[in-house]
């Protein structure tokens, strides 16, 4: 059975799934066909020749090498929407955290110690000082409608809050589950200029890396107060900085400390509490598993972040999945070699993502170690695997 290398603490209700049916997992381990991952930083690490897979705990995979696992054929998944009920919640802690002073007066308060009777004669005192607005009839934009994204606009619609929302990417499935009560900004413009506040939820890549910049903060309301609890870098921390000092933005609140940030009155960092509930830590790694398991046994993909989507219930025996560069004639090459050995397929699906491309072909015969050979010969192929299945568990 296949061996999967923990490179964190995964919850062992997702490590069950695996060791139920046979799976060896554990820290130290030679050779493993899949990894399971969280923080670790796996940049410098040494992937060796026996890796197929490779599952992230979570939504991020910037501590993942991509590019190379794309090049040596590893799919990498991750586990989007997994701790989204847990991100949620905390954005909802930040937009009260960003509008009340809690804080401040929590700290305050403590200072109190020791005051016996006049406690409450200095609090009525100095409440004042902590007051702030509601967030009940303010506007809030949602930059990027994902699954985290989705949840925290229809939350925020139901604490009475008017949400706009920005995501020219949104998928069928997150329309779907945004609420109609949200309205939809054509251009991030549109949204900074009539925003009490603004979340943030997109990835971090080349084009969003410092979105939220001087130029950004321009454009803005004047006391905006911001939220990211998506990746630091989205936001540039000099320009953020500036901007509250200016009075631009009234508070930044994020998950993402880092020196700079830290003792700013109206900056608050949260010690990156996004995902720490142990539900999301157990619903991460049981779809981290269950993800990697069905990639393993069957080949399908499901949200792989290099890799195209690509799954197909069992019709025959046996099964021979190819990963490819995306170039011309790659199908006609492979399945020409499948009619040159009189292997029939029975039904083939062929997706493709960017610059790579998958296929899984259901054949009626088992497929030889000369013609899988064939195949990883074949120019632009990176990845080749064959399975043998037991019908008459269908």
């Amino acid at each position: 059975m296949f061996k999967i290398q923990t490179l964190n603490n995964i919850a062992e209700k997702g490590l069950s799934i695996l060791k139920n049916d046979g799976y060896t997992t554990e820290t130290d381990i030679s050779d493993p066909d899949g990894i399971l991952v969280r923080s670790h930083k796996m940049h410098d690490m040494e992937l060796g020749p026996s890796l197929k897979a490779i599952a992230r705990a979570g939504a991020g995979v910037n501590n993942i090498p991509i590019d190379h696992c794309s090049d040596r054929g590893i799919v990498v998944f991750n586990t989007p929407g997994a701790n989204a009920n847990s991100v949620k919640e905390l954005v909802l802690s930040g937009l009260l955290l960003s509008s009340r002073k809690i804080q401040q007066g929590l700290q305050w308060t403590q200072t109190l110690s020791g005051k016996g009777s006049e406690v409450a004669k200095l609090v009525e005192k100095q409440k004042s000082s902590f007051a702030g607005p509601e967030i009940g009839g303010k506007t809030l934009g949602v930059v990027g409608l994902g699954a985290i994204g989705v949840i925290v606009s229809n939350a925020a619609t139901a604490l009475g809050m008017e949400v706009i929302g920005y995501d020219p990417f949104i998928s069928v499935e997150s329309a779907w589950g945004l609420s109609r009560a949200v309205n939809r900004a054509r251009s991030l413009e549109s949204l900074y200029s009539k925003c009490d506040y603004i979340t943030i939820h997109v990835p971090l890549n080349e084009q969003t890396s410092g979105m939220l910049n001087a130029k950004a903060f321009a454009q803005m309301k004047k006391g905006v107060r911001i939220l990211n609890f998506a990746r630091g870098p989205l936001v540039n921390n000099a320009d953020v900085i500036d901007a509250v000092d200016k009075g631009i933005v009234s508070v930044y609140v994020t998950d993402f400390p880092e020196d700079e940030l830290l003792g700013h009155e109206n900056i608050l960092c949260v010690p990156h509490l996004g995902a720490s509930t142990p539900e999301a830590e157990e619903n991460c790694a049981v779809m981290a598993a269950n993800q990697i398991k069905d990639f393993l046994e069957t080949g399908n993909i499901t949200n792989s972040v290099n890799f195209p989507e690509c799954r197909t219930d069992g019709t025959s025996p046996e099964r021979l999945v190819v990963a490819n560069r995306n170039i011309p004639n790659m199908v006609g090459q492979i399945t020409a070699v499948l009619a040159e050995e009189n292997i029939n397929i029975l039904d083939m699906l062929n997706r493709h993502r960017d610059e790579l491309a998958y296929n899984i072909i259901n054949i009626d015969r088992r497929v030889t170690e000369h013609s899988m050979s064939r195949i990883r010969e074949i120019e632009g192929v990176i990845m080749v695997r064959a399975f043998h299945f037991d019908k008459s568990a269908w």
